[in-house]
C-alpha cells in the first residue's frame, strides 16, 4: 500500500522494530483516510494533497524555493478547495493523535508490565535489619555522593522501562535507605490536586472528541481480534474486514461534522465539557490509583499504611473563575454545582441498582448481623412506601432490600437537586435524602462491614466506596478567582456611598489601607447593607461571597473553600478579600474562625520578586496568624481580649495551611521564558522558607499552562525540576486546553498521567539532591535570567515595530473569533495592546506561525553572553548543569521541545504575505532579529546537550514532532493564503464598501478558522 503522506521507505526512518505495531497502525489509518477523501472529494483532493506535501523539505520544513511553488498551487485553489485541503490535513492530524494515544496508552501497560515481572524475580527482603539511622533518623536523604552510584544503577535499569510509576519507585527508595519512618510521614499527607480550568485552547468540539472516542474504541476492538488472529486461537477474516469497514463509515460521518463550534460557548457548556473526561474516564478509573500505590508500596515496604483514598483530588475553575469572564455569574456558579452534584449521583444511583442485582444474598444461608437489621427496621418507618413495594420481592434478602431504601433516598437528593438547580422550591423537602456525602457513605460501610463478617466481599461496592471518599457529592471543589482591582473598587464605592473614610479608599496609601482593613476585621459589626445600592460590578462580587457562603451551607465548606486573588500584589489584596467575606459571614473576626482560605496568586515577575515580603507581612499580622492556626483558641499566644472560649468552633480549615498560586502565562509575557521560570523557582524556595519561620505549612499551587510558554510540559521531570522543600508531599496544577484530551481521553494514559505526577511528588519531597543550594550556581542563572529578560523586553516591550507587526503577521485578529470560549480574548481595557492580551492567545498566535517565540526567545543570547567570558570553561559548566542540575535541565529541555517544532522559514512566509506592502521593510527587520536569536538557541542548545539533532535525547517525542511537521507546512501555506484573501477583502470592504473578491468574507473567515483549528490539531499545543 502506498501512504498517502509517507512512503513506506520514508516511514521506516521513523519506527525502529518495537514500533511496528504503531508503523501498522498508521498505515490503517492513512488507507482510511485516502478512501474516505476519494468518496467524499474525489481523486484530484487526494493528488493535490500529495502534491503540496511532496513540496515540504524531507525534515519536514519549509524552504524559500518549496515556498514559492506552494504558493502558486495554493493560489489557484478556490475557496471550497482550499477548505477542503485544509479540513483533509486537520483530519490527518486528528487521527495521528488518536494512533499515538492509544500507541502510547498500549505502551504504558507493556512496560507497567515489564517491571512487574522483574520486580516478582527481585529477592526483597521485608524484613531485612534496618540500620539505626533507619530506623531513627528523619533526616531527608540528600547526599548526592552517597547515593549517586545508586541512583545511576536504578535509572540505567528503568531506562525504556516504566519511568515515574509506584512499582519502579519504592524499590529505588528501598536501595537508598529512605527512613521507613520518613515514608510513612509523607505518604500519610499526601495531597495531590489536579484542577481543570476552561481556558480557550480547548479547540476541538465536543461532538468530535465523541467521534474520536468511537474512532479508539473500534481500533482496541481491532487489535483483539488481531492478536486473535496471530495466536493459536486463531480468528475470522471477516471479523477485522468488518471493523475496519465501521472505522470507515465512522470517519465519513466524521468528515461530514462540523468542526467549528456553531455558537459561542456558554459557561455551562464548558462546565459540560470539563465534566466530560469525568464521565468518561476518571470516574471509574481514579479509584484503580489508589489500589496501583497499594499495591507497590506493599510489595515493598508491607508494614507501612497506604494513604488516604483521595490523597489525589480534583479541583475546578469551570463556572467558578471569574476573572475576565463576565459570563461567570454568581448564578453561574451555583448552577455548576448543581450540576455537578446532579453528575455524581447519577453515578451513584447507576452503581447501586448493578449492587441490587449483585448482592442476592439470602438469609437462608448466609448470617446476617444485628446492625443491619436495625437498620433496616428504621428505613422502613422512614420509607413505608418501598417496604410495601418490596419487602415480599426481598423478603430473605435483606442487602437488596437495605440498597433499595439506599436507592430510593439517592433518588430523592437527586430530585431535590434538580429543583434547586433550576431555582424551584423543592417539592420532596421533607422526604428521606441524604443531606451529605458522608451519610452516603456510612449506609455503604455498614453494608461492607456485615458482607465482611460474614465472610464475603464484593468488590464493586469497595470500589463504590472509594468514589464516594473521592468524590463525595461535589465531584470537584469549586476555586473562585478575581482581580484584586475588582475588590479595591468595590471597597471604594461602599465606602464612598456610607462615607466613613474622609477620603477615597482608592486613593489611601498601602499602609493607610492595611491600618484601616486590619481594624475594621476586628469587628463584626456589619459594613454592607443587605439590599444593595451600587454598581452592577460591586454588586457582583459582593454576591459572589454570598454565594459562596450559600453554596457551603447547601454543599457543604469542601465545595468552594477557596477564593484566588489573581494579580495579587499586596497585603491589602488578601484584607480586602478576607473583609468582604467577613461580610458574608465567612469569617468571624471575634474569635478568627473562617471557611474560606484566601489564596495570592503572584503572576509578574515583580510580584513573584514582591511575594515574599507580602506573606511575611501576613504572618506577622496576629488577626491572619489567627486564622491560619484555626481560630485564638488554638493560638492562644496571639489571642486578644475578645471573647473566646474552648467552646469555641474548630476551624473550618486545614489548620496552618497556606495556599499560594504561582502564574507562569503572565510571568513569560511580561519577563521571557527564561527570566519567568528562574523567578518562580526562586519564588518557592524563598516562600518555603519564610512559611518554615513562621511554623506554616506551604502548598504551592502552579498555574501552569498546555503550552511550553504557559509552564506546560512533561509534568513529571517540571515537578522533580522544583525546590525539594516546596512540596513536602503537597502540590496543585491547573490542567487545561488540550492537556485534558491528550492526558485523559483514555483509562489508562490518565491513569499513568495520576501516577507519574505523584510519583515525582513523593520522589522530590524525599529525595533532594541540594543543587539548587549552591549559591555560585543559582548567582549564574540570576545573570542568565536577568540577560534573557533584557534581550526579550528589548523585543517585546521597546522594539516600536513590534506591535504592528505581532497583529499583522499572526492570525491574532482571527483567533478571538473562535467560538471556543467564554471569556474574552482580551481584559476589559479597551485597548488592542499586549498588556490587555491574555497569555493564551498571545501563545496560541505565535504558535499557529510556527515562530512559538514566547517559549525561547531570549535563552540564545544569556547563554551566549555567558560563553563569551570564558568560552570553553563555560560550556563544560553548563553542559554540567545539564547533566546534574533538575532545574536547569527542565529549562533546556523544554527549550530544546519547542526549538523542534519551531519552522522559521514557514514563519518568514507569514511575514512576507501578510505584512501591509508599506511595512514589509521594518517587518523584515524584526524578522532578522527573531531569526538570528532563533538559530543562536537551537545551536547553544544543541552544544549544551551533545544532541547532533534536537531531540535525540528523546527518540519519541522526536518521532511524534517529524510525523506531523511535514503536514503543518502545507497546512500553514493554505492559512496564510486564506487570511491574505480575507484581510484583503475586509480592507476593500472598509474603502469601498464593495468587496472586489468572488468570495464573501463569511467563507474566507470560516476556511481561515478550520486552518487554525488543523495546525492545532497538528502542533498538538494550543495555549
Amino acid at each position: 500500500m502506498s501512504s498517502v503522506l509517507y512512503s513506506l521507505s520514508q516511514a521506516a526512518n521513523f519506527y525502529p522494530a518495537s514500533e511496528l505495531f504503531l508503523r501498522h497502525r498508521l498505515q490503517i489509518v492513512e488507507e482510511l483516510w485516502e478512501t474516505v477523501l476519494r468518496q467524499e472529494c474525489g481523486q484530484n483532493m487526494v493528488d493535490l494533497l500529495r502534491e503540496l506535501r511532496a513540496l515540504c523539505s524531507p525534515e519536514g520544513q519549509a524552504t524559500n524555493d518549496q515556498a514559492s511553488a506552494a504558493v502558486k498551487l495554493i493560489e489557484q485553489l478556490n475557496i471550497n478547495e482550499a477548505i477542503r485541503a485544509a479540513r483533509a490535513f486537520a483530519l490527518y492530524f486528528q487521527l495521528i493523535n488518536i494512533i499515538e494515544q492509544e500507541y502510547e496508552q498500549r505502551q504504558q501497560l507493556t512496560r507497567y508490565s515489564e517491571v512487574e515481572t522483574e520486580l516478582v524475580h527481585q529477592e526483597i527482603q521485608t524484613n531485612t535489619t534496618y540500620s539505626s539511622n533507619q530506623k531513627e533518623d528523619d533526616a531527608t536523604v540528600e547526599t548526592e555522593i552517597e547515593t549517586e552510584w545508586l541512583t545511576k544503577s536504578w535509572l540505567t535499569k528503568a531506562q525504556g522501562k516504566q519511568k515515574g510509576t509506584f512499582a519502579t519507585l519504592f524499590p529505588h527508595l528501598y536501595r537508598l535507605n529512605v527512613p521507613p519512618q520518613q515514608i510513612q510521614r509523607l505518604i500519610s499527607q499526601l495531597d495531590v490536586r489536579l484542577v481543570f480550568t476552561a481556558h480557550p485552547t480547548e479547540i476541538v468540539r465536543h461532538t468530535i472528541r465523541d467521534k474520536q472516542r468511537q474512532v479508539v474504541n473500534l481500533l482496541q476492538k481491532l487489535d483483539v481480534v488481531e492478536n486473535r488472529s496471530d495466536s493459536t486461537l486463531g480468528g475470522y477474516p471477516w471479523e477485522s474486514a468488518e471493523l475496519r469497514e465501521k472505522l470507515l463509515e465512522e470517519i465519513r460521518l466524521w468528515w461530514r461534522t462540523d468542526e467549528l463550534h456553531q455558537f459561542k460557548p456558554t459557561v455551562l457548556d464548558e462546565v459540560d465539557y470539563a465534566l466530560h473526561y469525568f464521565q468518561e474516564v476518571l470516574f471509574d478509573g481514579i479509584p484503580q490509583l489508589h489500589k496501583r500505590l497499594t499495591y507497590a508500596l506493599g510489595k515493598t515496604f508491607a508494614w507501612l499504611q497506604p494513604p488516604s483514598k483521595n490523597f489525589c483530588s480534583f479541583g475546578s475553575w469551570v463556572g467558578s473563575d471569574r476573572d475576565g469572564n463576565p459570563s461567570v455569574t454568581p448564578e453561574t456558579t451555583w448552577k455548576t454545582a448543581c450540576y455537578q452534584r446532579k453528575m455524581v449521583l447519577e453515578r451513584y444511583i447507576k452503581s447501586v441498582k448493578q449492587l441490587i442485582e449483585l448482592l442476592s444474598v439470602s438469609m437462608h444461608w448466609s448470617d446476617v448481623l444485628p446492625d443491619l437489621l436495625e437498620s433496616l427496621e428504621l428505613d422502613q418507618s422512614q420509607l413505608s412506601e418501598v417496604y410495601d413495594a418490596l419487602a415480599l420481592r426481598y423478603r430473605q434478602e435483606p442487602y437488596r432490600l437495605k440498597l433499595s431504601y439506599v436507592l430510593k433516598r439517592l433518588e430523592n437528593t437527586r430530585d431535590r437537586n434538580l429543583a434547586l438547580y433550576n431555582r424551584e422550591t423543592p417539592k420532596n423537602e421533607d422526604a428521606p435524602m441524604y443531606r451529605s456525602g458522608s451519610e452516603f457513605l456510612a449506609e455503604l460501610r455498614l453494608i461492607h462491614r456485615n458482607l465482611t463478617e460474614t465472610g464475603l466481599s464484593c468488590r464493586e461496592l469497595e470500589n463504590l466506596i472509594s468514589q464516594v471518599e473521592i468524590f463525595d457529592f461535589n465531584l470537584t471543589q469549586l476555586d473562585i478567582r478575581q482581580e484584586s482591582s475588582r475588590h479595591s473598587d468595590a471597597l471604594n464605592e461602599i465606602l464612598e456611598y456610607l462615607q466613613i473614610l474622609p477620603q477615597s479608599y482608592n486613593d489611601l496609601s498601602e499602609e493607610q489601607r492595611v491600618a484601616w482593613l486590619t481594624g475594621e476585621l476586628q469587628t463584626r459589626r456589619p459594613l454592607i447593607p443587605a439590599e444593595l445600592p451600587f454598581s452592577e460590578k460591586t454588586n457582583d462580587v459582593i454576591q459572589t461571597f454570598r454565594i459562596v457562603r450559600s453554596l457551603q451551607q447547601e454543599f457543604g465548606i469542601n465545595i468552594c473553600q477557596t477564593y484566588i486573588i489573581s494579580m495579587c500584589r499586596q497585603v491589602s489584596d488578601v484584607l480586602e478579600v478576607l473583609l468582604l467575606a467577613k461580610e458574608a459571614r465567612l469569617f468571624d473576626p471575634a474569635i478568627a474562625v473562617g471557611s474560606i482560605q484566601v489564596v495570592p496568586l503572584f503572576e509578574t515577575v515583580e510580584d513573584l520578586q514582591r511575594s515574599r515580603s507580602v506573606m511575611r507581612e501576613l504572618f506577622e499580622l496576629p488577626l491572619y496568624r489567627a486564622l491560619l492556626a484555626g481560630g485564638y483558641a488554638a493560638n492562644t499566644d496571639n489571642s486578644p481580649s475578645s471573647p473566646s472560649s474552648p467552646s469555641s468552633p474548630p476551624s473550618l480549615l486545614t489548620p496552618n495551611l497556606q495556599e499560594v498560586m504561582l502564574g507562569y502565562s503572565d510571568s513569560n509575557k511580561d519577563s521571557g521564558f527564561l527570566s519567568s521560570n528562574w523567578e518562580i523557582h526562586k519564588a518557592q524556595k524563598s516562600l518555603q522558607k519564610i512559611a518554615e519561620e513562621y511554623g506554616v505549612n506551604l502548598r504551592i499551587f502552579h498555574g501552569r499552562g498546555g503550552s511550553v510558554g504557559r509552564g506546560g510540559g512533561p509534568a513529571y521531570e517540571a515537578i522533580l525540576a522544583q525546590p525539594g522543600h516546596s512540596i513536602n508531599g503537597r502540590i496543585k496544577i491547573t490542567e487545561q486546553g488540550e492537556v485534558l484530551a491528550s492526558k485523559y481521553s483514555l483509562l489508562d494514559l490518565a491513569l499513568y498521567n495520576l501516577e507519574t505526577i505523584t510519583t515525582a511528588v513523593i520522589q522530590a519531597s524525599l529525595l533532594r539532591t541540594g543543587f539548587d543550594d549552591i549559591e555560585p550556581w543559582n548567582e549564574i542563572m540570576e545573570e542568565l535570567a536577568a540577560r534573557s529578560r533584557q534581550h526579550y523586553r528589548n523585543l517585546i516591550y521597546e522594539q516600536p515595530d513590534f506591535i504592528d507587526f505581532f497583529h499583522q503577521v499572526t492570525p491574532i485578529e482571527e483567533i478571538s473569533q473562535l467560538q471556543i470560549s467564554s471569556r474574552p480574548a482580551r481584559r476589559p481595557s479597551g485597548k488592542k495592546d499586549l498588556s490587555s492580551l491574555r497569555a493564551i492567545p498571545w501563545v496560541f498566535s505565535w504558535t499557529q506561525t510556527r515562530f512559538l517565540l514566547p517559549s525561547w526567545y531570549g535563552v540564545g543570547t544569556a547563554l551566549q553572553e555567558f560563553l563569551n567570558e570564558e568560552p570553553e570553561e563555560h560550556l563544560k559548566l553548563l553542559g554540567y548543569f545539564y547533566l546534574k542540575w533538575p532545574f536547569f535541565k527542565m529549562v533546556i529541555s523544554k527549550a530544546e521541545m519547542t526549538l523542534a517544532k519551531v519552522d522559521i522559514q514557514m514563519a518568514h512566509h507569514y511575514v512576507q504575505e501578510l505584512s501591509n506592502p508599506e511595512d514589509k521593510a521594518r517587518f523584515e527587520k524584526v524578522f532578522e532579529q527573531i531569526a538570528s536569536e532563533f538559530y543562536l538557541t537551537r545551536d547553544l542548545v544543541l552544544k549544551i546537550t551533545g544532541h547532533k539533532r534536537l531531540l535525540d535525547g528523546d527518540p519519541i517525542l522526536q518521532r511524534s514532532v517529524q510525523l506531523r511537521n511535514g503536514t503543518i507546512v502545507p497546512l500553514g501555506f493554505i492559512q496564510v493564503s486564506l487570511l491574505k484573501r480575507l484581510r484583503q477583502s475586509q480592507n476593500s470592504t472598509v474603502t469601498s464598501g464593495v468587496i472586489h473578491s468572488r468570495y464573501s468574507k463569511g467563507e474566507l473567515l470560516r476556511g481561515a478558522l478550520l486552518t487554525i483549528n488543523g495546525i492545532a490539531a497538528g502542533m498538538r499545543n494550543t495555549g
